[in-house]
């Protein structure tokens, strides 16, 4: 693993408009894995090298679900307004994953030279490399090979970082990743949810309190609740046969939780704190999730459930203790008894 502590620090802040570097500039920076910094360069980023387009986020942190959904820091990394992988090169992985950027791939619209040199790696790096290196083939004794991504690789690509790194919330706002009103909002929460969940006798009025005002600025109820599925008993499902295109309603809270276990899932599928904010509202169904790249394993998972992936619904991190503001923006997976298909005209379909 490099030494990511003697990486420059960010460069680019939220809102600013870059260049992607041409495919020849990319590949001198990487290095014979096609890595830089322990983070591929992916071949579904090719089509992007010579475009300009905005940062959305300083990818400074994020969190990484193969090794527990903690917090990471990441070095001189942004996301580039809602670029995500196709899964084009990876045999069709469906997990539209947000990209990361590194800032030595990337230019300012003035053309600046590049404040990062290229990583001396002998012989440069070519296109058929890079396509090569997205999956090794399967070992003896196997059937699947073992995929390759930035996903796959960002145990190795950041550090640890602790919730109570405060530096990081001045880097999320200095950054532009975050207002100052979200901030004072995420700490609120915080210190709520600490004395709601302490075990001293007044969570109930707590969590009454903040849905009396939530409720008021129509807002989002407290999402942690007492789950409805006794210990030992399988939870629910209803099956709709969604697809793509039809408009749906997330059930509220109260229905979603008589469908999940002690554990916060409905038959192996966690719901997640940051998915309550998306309750009793209407979205488009953008697909039913067939295959994703296992983080932890890098081999592919075929879902023989239902998993639906909604449009533009995806972790917002706001109550996560350990990784708040994270700005991976992962897109969230529902069972469709959490779902109800609503007509044209918003009427609820049996």
């Amino acid at each position: 693993m490099t030494d990511k502590s003697k990486t420059p620090s960010p460069r680019f802040r939220a809102g600013e408009w870059v260049q992607v570097r041409t495919k020849e500039e990319i590949l001198s920076t990487l290095d014979a894995k096609g890595q830089l910094d322990e983070l591929p360069f992916m071949p579904e980023m090719l089509r992007y090298c010579g475009t300009k387009m905005q940062v959305s986020k300083r990818a400074h942190k994020t969190c990484d679900p193969a090794v527990g959904i903690i917090g990471r820091k990441m070095a001189s990394t942004v996301h580039l307004e809602n670029i995500r992988c196709d899964g084009s090169a990876h045999d069709g992985c469906e997990a539209k994953c947000l990209i990361f950027w590194k800032e030595a791939w990337l230019k300012r619209l003035d053309g600046e030279p590049p404040a990062f040199p290229p990583v001396p790696s002998g012989a440069r790096f070519t296109e058929d490399a890079l396509r090569s290196a997205v999956k090794i083939p399967a070992a003896t004794g196997e059937s699947e090979p073992t995929y390759v991504c930035q996903n796959t690789q960002i145990k190795f690509a950041t550090q640890p970082l602790s919730s109570l790194d405060l530096r990081q919330y001045v880097e999320d706002y200095t950054s532009g990743n975050v207002r100052l009103s979200q901030l004072a909002t995420g700490f609120v929460y915080t210190i709520w949810r600490t004395i709601a969940e302490a075990g001293i006798g007044v969570g109930s009025a707590m969590r009454w309190i903040f849905d009396r005002f939530q409720r008021a600025i129509g807002s989002t109820p407290y999402p942690l609740r007492p789950f409805g599925v006794p210990k030992g008993t399988a939870t629910p499902k209803a099956l709709l046969d969604l697809q793509e295109g039809e408009r749906v309603r997330v059930k509220p809270l109260h229905e979603i939780l008589k469908t999940l276990d002690s554990n916060y899932r409905n038959r192996g599928l966690y719901f997640d704190t940051d998915m309550v904010p998306y309750t009793e509202r209407e979205y488009i169904v953008e697909r039913r999730v067939k295959q994703i790249i296992d983080e932890k394993t890098g081999k592919m998972i075929r879902i023989k459930t239902d998993a639906i992936m909604l449009k533009d619904v995806v972790c917002g991190a706001r109550y996560a203790f350990c990784r708040r503001f994270c700005p991976r923006a992962i897109p969230s997976y529902w069972r469709e008894i959490w779902l109800e298909r609503v007509s044209e005209g918003g009427v609820k379909k049996d």
